[in-house]
C-alpha cells in the first residue's frame, strides 16, 4: 500500500486523512512536528508523500519544517495551507523551492488524491533511479568506463605489493583517489593514511614537516615533534606534487626509500619507520631529471611501481554518473528542491573538454547548486553555454553523443544487463556489445 506522512500544524487533520484513507493510501498522521519526530523512526517505503498541513504560517517552525525535509529527501512533499501563507515570503519561497505542489483551504479532495497520486508515482521514478544508478566500488571511485576500469586493476595490483607506487595524471584527475584506493585494498589498511601537497610546505619547514625535529633545534623548537612520514607508520604516506621538493629534501627522502630509516632535525639518532611511499606529480619528472630539477636515483627508486590515472575527456560514459553523484553530495545537506539536471546541462557536460577534469566538474557542480533558481540545473548554470553562433557541432559527432549516451542510460535503468538493455535498445546483444566497445563503456 502507499505510504503517506500527514503532519498537521495547527489544523485538525482527520478529515484530510479520511479522505486519503478511502483512497487507498496508508496514512500515518503527526499533530506537530515534534510528533514527527517519531514517524522518522519507523521504517520507510521506497517511495513517499508527505503532506504538511499549515492553516498559519509558523515562521518560528521554519527551520524545524526544512530539518524534516532533510530527513525524508526521498519524499516529494505537498502543502495544504491558509490563503494568508501565500503572503509570506519565506513561506512562499518554501513553497516554490521544496514543494512538488501546494493546496489552499479548503481542500478539494479529489484533486488532492490526484496531486497524492502524482507525487507517489514521482517518488517511485526517483527511487528506481537511484537503485539503478552506480555510485562508487570499495575503491571509492565512480564510473564504468573503459579507462576507470583499467584503473581499477592497476590499482589492485599494485595494492598486493609494498614497494613505492609513482602516480601520473593531469591536475584534478584523481591522483590522491587513487592513493586512497591503493591504501584502502592494501594489508595497510589498518593503518594511517597520511597525504602530504609537497608543493604547500613552506621550503623553511619543510624538513621539520617531514621528518620531525627535536626540542632546540631551532629557534621556537620548544618540544619535540614527530615528522608526517613518522607519523604514517604502519600505514601509507602520499608525497603529492612530489616533483616541488627542494633537492636537499630529496636526499633525505631518497636515505628513507633505501633504509626505512629517518632522523629528525636536531638528532644523531635514526628512528626506523615502517611507511609505504605512494608519490604524484602532474609535471613529467623524466623531464624534471634531465633540467636536473629532480634526482635521477629517487626517481628510479619512486617508479618501481606507475599508476596513471586518465583524464575525465577520456572516460567516456562517465561525466554524466560523476555529475549525478557530485550532485547528491552538494545537496545533501539542503532540503531546497532541485531535480537534477536539463538535457541541455547533460549535453553541454558532454561536449566539454574538461581542461580542469574531475575538479572542474566538481566545482560547477557545486557552484551551480547554490546559485541556480531552476528545478532543473541549466548549462548556463554550470558555466558551459554558448552563443548559438558559435556552437559548430558535427551531426556524425552529435550523433555518437546521443548513441553513447543512450546506451549508459539504458545500461543503468537496467541494472547492467546486457540482454535487458539490448531488448530496450532494438538491438541483438553482439551490436550492443560492439556499440559498448565502441564508446569505451565498460561493465565493470
Amino acid at each position: 500500500m502507499r505510504k503517506l506522512n500527514l503532519i498537521a500544524l495547527d489544523e485538525q487533520p482527520d478529515p484530510i486523512a479520511a479522505y486519503l484513507g478511502v483512497a487507498g493510501w496508508d496514512v500515518h498522521v503527526a499533530t506537530s512536528l515534534s510528533a514527527a519526530q517519531q514517524l522518522k523512526r519507523m521504517p520507510q517505503p521506497r517511495a513517499l508523500v508527505c503532506l504538511l498541513l499549515m492553516r498559519h504560517a509558523p515562521l518560528a517552525q521554519l527551520a524545524e519544517i526544512e530539518a524534516c525535509m532533510r530527513h525524508w529527501r526521498q519524499a516529494e512533499w505537498i502543502a495544504i495551507c491558509g490563503a494568508g501563507v501565500m503572503q509570506t515570503a519565506p513561506l512562499r519561497d518554501l513553497l516554490v523551492n521544496y514543494l512538488f505542489d501546494y493546496h489552499t483551504l479548503p481542500v478539494d479532495p479529489d484533486h488532492l488524491v490526484r496531486t497524492a497520486g502524482h507525487a507517489y508515482g514521482r517518488a517511485l521514478l526517483r527511487a528506481e533511479q537511484a537503485d539503478g544508478t552506480m555510485v562508487s566500488d570499495s575503491l571509492g571511485m565512480v564510473g564504468t568506463s573503459a579507462a576507470i576500469g583499467q584503473l581499477r586493476v592497476h590499482i589492485r595490483k599494485v595494492a598486493a605489493t609494498s614497494a613505492p607506487v609513482l602516480i601520473g595524471g593531469e591536475s584534478g584527475s584523481g591522483k590522491e583517489l587513487a592513493a586512497q584506493a591503493i591504501h584502502r585494498v592494501s594489508v595497510r589498511a589498518g593503518g594511517p593514511f597520511i597525504a602530504v601537497n609537497c608543493g604547500a610546505i613552506s621550503p623553511s619547514l619543510a624538513h621539520s614537516e617531514l621528518f620531525g625535529h627535536e626540542r632546540g633545534s631551532f629557534t621556537g623548537a620548544v618540544g619535540e615533534r614527530c615528522g608526517l612520514i613518522e607519523a604514517a607508520h604502519g600505514g601509507t604516506i602520499f608525497l603529492d606534487e612530489i616533483g616541488d621538493l627542494n633537492l636537499d629534501l630529496q636526499t633525505n627522502l631518497l636515505r628513507f626509500l633505501q633504509e626505512k630509516t629517518i632522523s629528525r632535525l636536531g638528532s644523531a639518532r635514526s628512528l626506523r619507520v615502517d611507511a609505504r611511499v605512494v608519490a604524484a606529480s602532474h609535471v613529467n619528472l623524466e623531464e624534471a631529471v634531465a633540467a636536473g630539477r629532480f634526482r635521477e636515483d629517487l626517481f628510479y627508486r619512486l617508479n618501481v611501481l606507475a599508476v596513471t590515472v586518465p583524464p575525465l575527456r577520456e572516460r567516456n560514459g562517465d561525466i554524466t554518473m560523476l555529475a549525478e553523484h557530485f550532485f547528491r553530495q552538494c545537496t545533501g545537506d539542503t532540503a531546497r528542491r532541485l531535480d537534477g539536471f536539463s538535457q541541455q546541462a547533460l549535453a553541454a557536460m558532454m561536449a566539454h573538454d574538461w581542461p580542469g577534469n574531475v575538479r572542474e566538474l566538481f566545482n560547477r557542480v557545486q557552484r551551480a547548486v547554490v546559485m541556480t533558481d531552476r528545478r532543473l540545473i541549466a548549462a548556463t548554470d554550470l558555466g558551459l553555454a554558448r552563443e548559438p553562433a558559435h556552437i559548430q557541432i558535427r551531426l556524425d559527432n552529435a550523433r555518437t553523443q546521443a548513441e553513447r549516451e543512450a546506451i549508459h542510460l539504458s545500461l543503468q535503468r537496467v541494472g547492467r544487463n546486457v540482454s535487458k538493455a539490448a531488448r530496450e535498445l532494438g538491438v541483438s546483444r553482439m551490436t550492443l556489445y560492439r556499440l559498448m566497445e565502441k564508446h569505451g563503456i565498460a561493465l565493470d
